[in-house]
């Protein structure tokens, strides 16, 4: 028994071996749903892009009523969607499937070295979840490694192609586009807000290589009025929806959306003195994801990937955490790792639960709250804050360390 234990162990730690648990697990996920022609986000995605090409608009009710589903993406989305479309069906849904699998583990890999301890543990955490999304097709996996990777590219003084890959998130589903407010932590703020000008307008031009519109920016309009029809439609796993709040909250959503954004923002430009601090930056990224989520439209359990990461990413950085903390910690595994997944957890406990309760919303908006504290509460200095500190941007030092590192690297050379 005691070998068993420590094997398992020894398993589980390796992240050689969670990752090719995982594709193992991705692979047959995807041979099922391929075999059973049960793809069906990727179909949509699929059929989209087949209309366009045709020069006919996923934007409408005819769409809808077809699929019984709302197209939620943009334009860009189903033109850089076209070279998977020319594969063999079958072939574009293990290339979207392992694909996203891979990157999303690159993204956990290479953030930066900070992470360097905890990234087999936050991987070992979100594999649920990630397979979750895997098994859907769902394009929030995309999203949320193009959050993990945009920030590693800031954090490395890489800004242009960190503002490219947010506005290509932004440009396929506007989720994205929140994590352009972390520009402001990082020098040069205007020139990478002037990136994400030229890129957001390369992105949204895109469309226009197809010849079948006139004027692709009518269907940027009809994407607009499907989206603004798309919340009531449902309840879905969100605070707008939750038991109690509902009837308060989702008459008003707009104006909740904007007011909880709001406050946000004045914490954020409050707490300026801290952006300098690599911690700060990580919890405000967290925020961000959780932020999209909690309070969308219309949020489902796997889209909680993007939340769930940026928390994990807040919690492991935090080297005070409480009891209460850990407790939290592990309800969202539960809620979120555990009960959603049929092979884990029979569906009608799940939906008992989640539909009597709310705990995976109630629990994930405490996390979201409490990682609020985290970066705008009284700031205390713990063990490794040093270090993180020393890891962090001071602006003009910051430039002149590299440039500094650059010519001596170029002298060298030289010699």
């Amino acid at each position: 028994m005691k070998k068993i234990i420590n094997g398992l162990k020894w398993f589980f730690s390796n992240p050689k071996c969670v990752f090719y648990l995982g594709l193992v697990i991705a692979i047959v996920a995807t041979t099922l749903e391929v075999t059973r022609s049960r793809a069906r986000n990727f179909y949509d995605f699929y059929d989209a892009t087949l209309l366009f090409w045709s020069g006919v608009s996923s934007y409408n009710v005819e769409f809808v009523d077809t699929t019984t589903l709302f197209f939620l993406y943009t334009p860009v989305f189903t033109t850089l969607f076209t070279p998977i479309f020319l594969l063999p069906d079958w072939l574009g849904a293990y290339v979207w499937n392992i694909g996203n699998y891979c990157l999303f583990t690159l993204a956990i890999w290479t953030l930066p070295k900070t992470f360097a301890p905890y990234r087999t543990k936050m991987f070992l955490f979100l594999l649920s979840i990630l397979l979750q999304s895997i098994f859907c097709f769902q394009y929030n996996t995309v999203v949320c490694y193009i959050f993990l990777f945009a920030f590693t590219l800031l954090e490395k003084d890489k800004p242009f192609w960190a503002v490219f890959l947010i506005m290509l998130s932004a440009t396929t589903k506007i989720y994205g586009g929140a994590e352009l407010a972390l520009l402001f932590c990082y020098p040069k703020v205007w020139r990478n807000f002037g990136y994400a000008i030229l890129c957001g307008a390369f992105f949204l031009l895109l469309p226009a290589i197809n010849p079948a519109f006139d004027n692709v920016f009518v269907l940027y309009q009809q994407m607009a009025d499907i989206l603004t029809s798309h919340h009531g439609a449902a309840d879905f796993t969100g605070i707008l929806f939750a038991r109690g709040l509902k009837p308060f909250l989702l008459p008003n959503y707009r104006i909740v959306q904007l007011a909880v954004l709001g406050i946000l923002a004045v914490l954020f430009f409050w707490r300026h003195d801290r952006w300098k601090d690599f911690r700060f930056r990580v919890q405000a990224l967290a925020i961000i994801m959780g932020f999209i989520i909690l309070f969308s439209d219309s949020p489902e359990t796997h889209t909680y990937i993007i939340a769930l990461t940026g928390y994990q990413m807040a919690f492991w950085l935090q080297d005070k955490r409480t009891n209460i903390d850990w407790v939290l910690y592990w309800l969202l595994f539960v809620n979120f790792m555990i009960l959603p997944t049929d092979v884990l957890c029979p569906p009608k406990i799940h939906n008992f639960i989640h539909e009597t309760f709310w705990l995976d919303v109630y629990t994930c908006f405490i996390c979201w709250l409490r990682i609020i504290w985290w970066a705008v509460g009284p700031e205390i200095e713990m063990k490794g804050m040093k270090e993180m500190k020393g890891m962090s941007h001071r602006r003009s030092r910051f430039y002149k360390e590299r440039s500094s590192t650059k010519r001596n690297e170029n002298e060298k050379m030289g010699k």
